[in-house]
């Protein structure tokens, strides 16, 4: 069956839509473009790993992670430092457009920022055999069952 080779693409394409509504051609559209323009590989893997800390922080998960406070330190400053740069250096003019727009503007073009930060990691051979790594305990022939007619 097939099902999992295509849903591969489909899981990847559904969690990076998951985050965000669909952005309309917009000044705030066109300020998260600018941010996401403005991003280098280096840069967008330092936001995937913050996002990564960041949700190795829960509770449930953290006990897994040795991630030292240290660690979160760093890339807490290091975002820090690019988002200053992305709102004040690169893209204060479409920064200024989209707040007038909405006030949300923001969170608006961080939330495509971070769905580029999640391409990043998704795009990584071993990270997409991991996630995939459930699909040899799907029990097929249930899923059969429903789909064939």
């Amino acid at each position: 069956m097939q099902f999992f080779t295509r849903s591969r693409t489909l899981f990847i394409a559904l969690s990076l839509l998951l985050s965000s509504n669909a952005l309309a051609a917009s000044p705030v559209d066109n300020f998260a473009t600018c941010l996401v323009d403005n991003l280098n590989g280096k840069e967008r893997k330092a936001l995937a790993k913050w996002l990564f800390f960041a949700m190795a922080s829960h509770p449930e998960i953290k006990a897994f992670s040795k991630i030292s406070s240290q660690d979160t330190e760093a890339s807490d400053q290091n975002v820090a430092a690019l988002v200053t740069r992305l709102l004040t250096e690169n893209c204060p003019a479409e920064l200024k457009v989209a707040h007038k727009a909405n006030p949300q503007a923001i969170e608006k073009g961080f939330e495509l920022v971070g769905q580029v930060a999640m391409q990043e990691l998704m795009s990584n051979g071993d990270v997409n055999s991991t996630i995939m790594g459930y699909s040899k305990y799907i029990d097929e022939s249930k899923l059969a069952s429903i789909l064939v007619d």
